[in-house]
């Protein structure tokens, strides 16, 4: 039997025995996503909104930062907050250096690019589609994002998801804040590339699955929610042609 095999059916066994130590890695690690993903998306859905609808002068600027922020690299995140949490840093009072707080943090500046950008593209795409009539019924900037965001609720759902996705996968800016400390900061990307290198890899690969089926979930969840949405919009639409046939006859 070979060492993925061996390793395999180990990493199945403490699935299924529900391991304390794999239980509380999985535990903290969506702790510290879900955490990170409601400060972001609170603020992303609304500096998002805000982007879509608002003109001034340098907004092009203001999106091409924002663009290039999507492709930050996690461990330039970790690195900043690093040193803004450390002794001599501006925030170093705190204390939350190589903490669950410092781990959400982190992971929330990670995806709060995200939450904002995808945001206000959906936001902008249907004000083009819906502003006009918003603003001849007389709303304004604020009234017309709000209006705009309850009407794409589900797309943004989709966004949300896809937030907590990427802050579930994330490794090096939670590594860096976290210091990945055994039963306090070890989530389950941290903990899948130590135990890797310790050689223990029944949990690596068990702690991989999980990962795995979060991610699966995830996009399951988007899938079906889109599909529910086309289901949805299509039936509106055919109730709309209904009533127009029958308003001819």
């Amino acid at each position: 039997m070979n060492t993925f095999t061996d390793s395999a059916i180990a990493a199945w066994h403490l699935l299924v025995s529900g391991d304390p130590v794999l239980l509380g890695i999985v535990g903290r690690s969506l702790g510290v996503s879900a955490m990170a993903c409601a400060l972001a998306c609170g603020l992303g859905l609304l500096s998002g909104a805000w982007l879509a609808v608002a003109r001034f002068a340098g907004r092009g600027l203001l999106l091409t930062l924002l663009n290039t922020l999507l492709a930050l690299p996690s461990v330039v995140v970790g690195l900043v907050i690093y040193l803004l949490l450390s002794r001599s840093g501006p925030l170093g009072f705190l204390g939350w250096l190589f903490s669950f707080k410092a781990m959400v943090l982190a992971q929330a500046l990670l995806v709060l690019p995200v939450v904002t950008a995808l945001t206000r593209q959906a936001i902008e795409d249907a004000d083009r589609a819906h502003g006009e009539q918003l603003r001849s019924l007389g709303a304004g900037a604020l009234a017309r994002a709000l209006l705009l965001v309850w009407d794409e609720r589900y797309a943004l759902i989709t966004v949300l998801i896809a937030a907590f996705g990427r802050a579930v996968s994330e490794v090096g800016a939670v590594m860096i804040v976290g210091g990945n400390i055994d039963g306090f900061t070890r989530v389950m990307t941290t903990a899948i590339a130590l135990e890797t290198s310790k050689g223990d890899l029944p949990l690596a690969l068990a702690l991989g699955l999980v990962l795995l089926g979060v991610v699966l979930l995830l996009n399951v969840a988007i899938s079906g929610l889109r599909g529910w949405r086309e289901r949805v919009d299509g039936g509106a639409v055919d109730a709309a042609g209904l009533r127009r046939m029958e308003a001819v006859s």
